[in-house]
């Protein structure tokens, strides 16, 4: 088939078509962000004036936005460590080992993320509300575990597969335990999924609304629900420096995620990831 080489129009159709596309997705937080500093009381974009009066109040010490930004802190940290428990735990048994009825245990480790969550949060509240654990950090992060677990497990899955299983068949065949090759071999392989699992457990926790809604008590809100509360019957412009916040933990969370990967990449290329010491 012969190859038509492409035009500058072609070129030039193509840039356009893709920096509309971008502009279109990048506008509603550029609005966010722009509408974040404005000083009046009413979220107008663009601002009249400008002022971080929004953050002020946001982070001001003993207020709902810092009690619930504080709370949802700690349920994404404990969510994170349930989550990466269960992921490496599910991916080493599903990537590597030999489970009767492989596929349906793999389906049934990712049905949250097809189950409407809403589904999901009324049957968690049914659990836990007879224990009388509704407002329990814990339990909120149990929930949200549910949810985060399976996003881990692939992530973790996609990173055992990667790894060459010949290394850890020599180390077994010099005399490592199964212990001492993980601790050497596999978890330091491992080390960029493990970080981009616990990084996507923790944005996956932070933003849950359904299950932190079915779940908290006017006590103790998250700040998905609280941000939901201050915009069910009035617009407070608060809520726009929470967005954009949160903007800005998604950015940084990524980019942290890219910044591993690619170092990982280049310890790979100059030999220095594997241990060069005996395996003891």
């Amino acid at each position: 088939m012969m190859h038509l080489p492409p035009t500058r129009a072609g070129h030039l159709a193509r840039a356009l078509s893709a920096t509309a596309i971008l502009l279109f997705l990048a506008m509603p937080i550029v609005i966010i962000l722009v509408t974040s500093f404005g000083a009046d009381g009413i979220g107008t974009f663009p601002p009249k004036e400008y002022s971080t009066h929004w953050y002020e109040q946001m982070a001001a010490p003993g207020g709902n936005w810092a009690t619930s930004i504080a709370l949802s802190s700690l349920i994404a940290a404990l969510t994170t460590v349930f989550s990466l428990i269960l992921g490496a735990t599910a991916a080493t048994a599903l990537a590597r080992g030999r489970l009767p009825l492989h596929t349906a245990v793999y389906g049934l480790v990712l049905a949250p993320l097809l189950i409407p969550q809403v589904v999901i949060a009324l049957g968690l509240f049914l659990f836990f509300e007879p224990a009388g654990l509704l407002g329990s950090p814990l339990a909120i992060a149990l929930g949200h575990t549910v949810l985060a677990a399976p996003i881990a497990i692939l992530i973790m899955i996609s990173t055992l597969k990667a790894i060459d299983e010949r290394l850890e068949d020599a180390a077994a065949s010099m005399g490592a335990s199964r212990m001492t090759i993980a601790r050497r071999i596999t978890f330091p392989l491992a080390t960029p999924g493990l970080i981009a699992a616990a990084v996507f457990s923790f944005i996956t926790s932070f933003d849950e609304f359904f299950i932190a809604q079915f779940m908290s008590t006017p006590d103790t809100r998250t700040l998905p629900v609280l941000v939901f509360n201050a915009l069910q019957f009035d617009v407070d412009p608060t809520v726009t420096a929470v967005s954009a916040v949160l903007i800005a933990l998604a950015i940084l969370a990524l980019a942290l995620v890219a910044l591993v990967r690619k170092l990982s990449g280049h310890r790979s290329q100059q030999g220095g990831v594997l241990p060069v010491e005996p395996l003891t």
